[in-house]
């Protein structure tokens, strides 16, 4: 995250306003979902895993997306 000049703020932000563009319920330990959310004029993803039980939400990995190959929109990776 921070090799690429990503910051907390930057991932609190997607969190908090951005929209889940996949969910992977079948991720263990924990359910896991891809969240598209922009920070300024720059778009990230954010792939966090939630632990319902505890209220907790794991990030593993923040990053972003490469527009040759994902769509305009950053919700769909291209053909």
């Amino acid at each position: 995250m921070f090799q690429r000049g990503i910051t907390a703020q930057d991932v609190h932000l997607v969190l908090q306003g951005g929209e889940t563009i996949e969910e992977y319920a079948d991720d263990r330990p924990y359910p896991a979902k891809l969240v598209l959310g922009w920070s300024g004029s720059r778009p990230l993803h954010v792939v966090v895993a939630e632990n319902i039980d505890a209220g907790e939400t794991v990030v593993i990995t923040v990053y972003e997306p490469d527009p040759e190959q994902w769509n305009a929109d950053y919700r769909r990776k291209r053909p």
